[in-house]
């Protein structure tokens, strides 16, 4: 909810999310795989499952709101844009501190 209520309050952002099974198996992937160093392709295939469906939908890009995600899902792995969390707030604290 801290995403969607702020894209929406601030830009009148309209935000998708996943249904609640597609979240538990987000969660799960996380906590049980990315956390411990694994990669797995299923996995993989799975997040890109729920990305494609939710651009089905209607999403423009999706937001990759764990720092862990971005090791599973690349940019070359589907055609929906992808905001990496962790790179936009790691580039704007380089800029932030370049800037003073």
């Amino acid at each position: 909810n801290f995403y969607k209520e702020r894209l929406i309050d601030k830009h009148n952002i309209e935000v998708l999310i996943p249904e609640p099974i597609e979240r538990k198996r987000v969660h799960e992937v996380i906590y049980s795989q990315l956390c411990q160093g694994v990669i797995d392709e299923d996995s993989r295939a799975d997040y890109i499952r729920i990305i494609e469906r939710l651009f089905a939908q209607g999403a423009q890009a999706v937001i990759l709101g764990c720092t862990e995600i971005a090791l599973l899902v690349k940019p070359q792995h589907t055609q929906v844009p992808l905001y990496d969390t962790t790179k936009l707030h790691a580039e704007a604290a380089v800029k932030l501190a370049l800037a003073k």
